[in-house]
Order: structure tokens, then C-alpha cells, then sequence
């Protein structure tokens, strides 16, 4: 039984809880329901959506772990749903329904446009005669991406050409209303050029120019790309962990 200090109905009410974190800003769709629960400083949400993420927890980790256990144990994420909570060992959630999966992420945010760099000006929109492209070079150089084309989750495409050529790109994923970068990958033949800079730095100015805040993902591992986006103005950090309920 979920016993909480204020349920949450609708998605105003979600972000009002968090004092609209830019986490939880980019998780909740526009225009979609939600609902959330409040214990203490912890916040949990639910969407009612049909793939992706259908929840998270934010707050101290001790305590949003209490209540997306809470509302595991009650089936309330269904089986094999990824929930996003704040960086915690899975061995923690107690003994309630089995984590089939997890992963640590970070994500980073910009409140502002990235400095210029070089290259920069080569980064274009992309468009639908691209996706073979953009396949591709996506199968070459980044195979694990989610971000596909023809994803109804990917709102556009970008990239940089040489000649003819596709040979970097990534995707505008926004969601909610914090613009979010995914899919990031530079040809291995071009690495080390600044090509992931430039790409970086174009969308994220691009993006800025219609949101306040601009996000990303990233694995903790990559130190590289770490550095980069801190160079990159993506200074703002939530370390995650992502779990997949049995």
C-alpha cells in the first residue's frame, strides 16, 4: 500500500513538487497526463505512455527508493517498464519485484548556448531523404543508439556532411519542455577532429533558441564526452540509475 503525504494529479502538480527540476521538466511530456505521489522530499511520477520510460523518482535517494519501491511492489510500472531514480545500488529496492535490468547515467544540462566552435557552421537540419544516411552511419559508428530514424520520438535530425557524405549527426528528442540531445556519433574515420564539438555546440545552440534549458545523456564511463560537455557548457548534473522491474 502507497502511503504518501499528497497525491499528484497532472503534471503541473508533479512540477511544482520538484520546484521544476529540469529532470523532471524533460520527462513529462506536454499535454500528457501524470500522476505523482510525495513523501517528504521525494517525488515519484507515472505516465500512462505506451513506450519509453513510464517513471521515475526524484529526491533524497534513500527515500524516492522507498516509494518507486512502493509503487513496484503495487505493479503500478508494469513488467519490463525502465524507471528512472536517483543513482542507488538496485540491491537496495528490498524485496520487492525482481530488477530485470539497470543502468547508471548522468544527465547534464546548459542554460545556455555553448561557445562557439570550429566547425560549428557546417551543422545542418537534416531531413527525411537523409534516414538512409543516417541508418548508415549510425549502424557504423554508434549500433546500441535508440535514436533511429523514423523513432516517433525523435523530433529532428542533424548533422554534418563531407562532400556527399553523412559523416556525423544526432537527434532533437525533446519531450517535455527542456530540448534534449540524443544519438550523438561522429564516422570513426573522423574522430578527432572536433566534428563532436561542432555538432554539440550547433544543436545545442539551436535548440537553446527554443528552450530555456538544454539536456543530454551520458554514461559515467565516458569520461570523454563528459569533458567535452562541461567544456560545452553542461554544467547542471543528475546522476541516475535506470531499472527495469520483473
Amino acid at each position: 500500500m502507497i502511503i504518501a503525504d499528497e497525491v499528484l494529479d497532472g503534471r503541473d502538480a508533479v512540477l511544482a513538487a520538484v520546484d521544476r527540476h529540469p529532470f523532471v521538466r524533460h520527462s513529462l511530456p506536454r499535454h500528457k497526463p501524470a500522476r505523482g505521489w510525495r513523501v517528504g522530499d521525494a517525488v515519484c511520477w507515472l505516465l500512462p505512455t505506451a513506450r519509453g520510460p513510464v517513471g521515475g523518482a526524484i529526491g533524497t535517494p534513500d527515500r524516492a527508493v522507498e516509494l518507486a519501491g512502493a509503487l513496484a511492489t503495487e505493479r503500478m510500472f508494469g513488467t519490463g517498464r525502465w524507471v528512472h531514480l536517483p543513482r542507488l545500488d538496485p540491491a537496495t529496492l528490498g524485496t520487492g519485484p525482481v530488477v530485470e535490468a539497470y543502468e547508471d547515467w548522468n544527465f547534464l544540462w546548459t542554460t545556455t548556448a555553448s561557445p562557439p566552435q570550429p566547425g560549428e557552421e557546417r551543422v545542418v537540419r537534416l531531413t527525411e531523404a537523409d534516414h538512409p544516411a543516417l541508418t548508415a552511419l549510425i549502424d557504423e559508428s554508434f549500433p546500441t543508439s535508440t535514436a533511429r530514424p523514423g523513432d516517433p520520438r525523435v523530433v529532428d535530425w542533424y548533422g554534418i556532411r563531407d562532400g556527399d557524405r553523412l559523416i556525423a549527426c544526432g537527434a532533437d528528442r525533446t519531450r517535455g519542455e527542456v530540448g534534449f540531445l540524443a544519438g550523438l556519433t561522429v564516422a570513426p574515420e573522423y574522430r578527432g577532429r572536433g566534428l563532436g564539438a561542432a555538432l554539440t555546440a550547433g544543436m545545442t545552440r539551436a535548440l537553446a533558441a527554443r528552450y530555456d534549458t538544454v539536456a543530454l545523456g551520458v554514461y559515467p564511463v565516458n569520461a570523454a564526452a563528459i569533458r567535452l560537455y562541461r567544456r560545452l557548457g553542461y554544467t547542471g548534473t543528475f546522476p541516475l540509475t535506470s531499472v527495469r522491474f520483473g
